[in-house]
This record gives structure tokens, sequence and C-alpha cells, in this order.
């Protein structure tokens, strides 16, 4: 199958809208915003109009099954400056935890680094072609609240560089929270999934509807392969 990136775009010019925050709990402050990232015209909290109103039926889902539980938004647009800045963020932090200095690498070295830091993030394409999904409004970041108010915990925090972020990790994994962190992730899983959203093979925390990797996704259960992405980058 071809690569996510090589997906048509059929842009169908749906608006990006603010996400009623008040049905969900959110990470504040901001967590890139706190880092030194600027949105510009939009917030983070803006998703295209469709994606909010099935984010709206996957928080209504989850309340079925776990009352006063709640998604919380971590992330949803994100402009190609801020993934850029992100993305040299994480090369940075990827060399701290590595006691590594950008002068001192040899160049084995830098790509080792630039290959843990794509693992998480999507190269900062200003191709129209190949978007990163948070600029196409069409993805966003999330994880859950319980009744007491506490985030679950997830077995990893959402942007670790490392394979505990892979969704299965823990599905067949001996540590002693490993069957609370893999049922956490499926529930979440479970209602995005029910809402029409796909994951992120990578990243048990992104989740997307209508952009190139939704579409990818899908037709991987689709025989013909047919389905195109909705949503372009936000110009």
């Amino acid at each position: 199958m071809r690569p996510y990136h090589q997906i048509p775009i059929i842009e169908c010019g749906e608006p990006l809208v603010k996400i009623p925050l008040e049905l969900f709990a959110v990470e504040s402050p901001h967590p890139y915003e706190k880092l030194g990232a600027t949105y510009g015209e939009y917030s983070p909290y803006y998703l295209r109009e469709t994606v909010v109103a099935n984010l709206i039926k996957a928080q209504n889902y989850l309340h079925i099954l776990r009352p006063h539980w709640h998604i919380q938004i971590f992330d949803g647009y994100r402009p190609v400056a801020v993934q850029q800045f992100m993305v040299d963020y994480s090369f940075g932090e990827a060399l701290r935890q590595r006691g590594l200095k950008a002068a001192e690498l040899s160049p084995q070295q830098q790509e080792e680094v630039w290959q843990a830091v794509y693992e998480i993030w999507a190269v900062p394409s200003l191709d129209l072609n190949t978007p990163p999904p948070h600029s196409t409004g069409a993805a966003v970041d999330i994880t859950l609240v319980d009744d007491t108010g506490q985030v679950v915990d997830m077995g990893s925090p959402i942007d670790e560089m490392s394979e505990r972020s892979h969704p299965d990790y823990y599905a067949h994994h001996h540590h002693p929270q490993s069957q609370n962190y893999h049922s956490h992730r499926e529930l979440l899983k479970d209602v995005m999934l029910k809402a029409g959203f796909q994951r992120n093979p990578k990243e048990w925390w992104h989740f997307s509807f209508g952009d190139q990797m939704w579409a990818w996704l899908c037709n991987q259960f689709n025989a013909d392969g047919s389905t195109s992405a909705r949503y372009g980058r936000v110009i």
C-alpha cells in the first residue's frame, strides 16, 4: 500500500471552528505555547467543523461508558510554523536525553536522533500535497480525565519519543500496571473510532478524521482503496 502522504486530497473547504471547551477537559496552559510556540490567527483549540462534531460524539460515547469522565484536549490545529518549532525543540530534547551536543554529533548520531524525532513528529512540510496532519485542522491529540478530575495514566506521556508511545505497547507487557494502561488506551480508541476517527499507529494519543492518514487507515479496510482525504493544509 502506498504511503499515507501519497493519498490524494480533495479539499472540501470546511471552516475551522472553535472546540467547545466547556464540554471537555483542557491541558492548561497549552503545552506548546508554554514552550514559546506562537499560533497566529487560530488557537490550538480549533478543528474543522465536522471534526469538532465528531469529537463531541466521542465525548458522549465516553459518558455512556464512564459517566463524568472527559476527553482532555492536548492539541488540535497546529500551523506548520509550530510543527517546525516542536520538531526543533524535540531534537534538542533528544540530544539532552542522550547527553549529546549538536556541534559534536557524528553523521550516524545525527541520523539516529532525527529518526527518533520523526517517529513522533510529522515532517513540517510546506508542500500542499503533504501537509502535516495537525496543519489540516483534522487531527487532535487527546487523553482522558477521570471522575475525580485526574488525568488517567496511559503508561507514557503524550509526545514521549519511545516505543511506549505505540498504542499496543502494553498489550502483552510484564509491567504490573500494563493491563490498566492498555485498557485505558483501548477505551480512548474505542470511543474515538465509534465517532469516525482513526488512530495513528505509532501514537496512542493522536486521532484524525478526514486527513491523509485517516484516509490511508480507512483504505486498509476498503478493498477498492478509494477513500481520499477531504482536508488539506489550512492556508
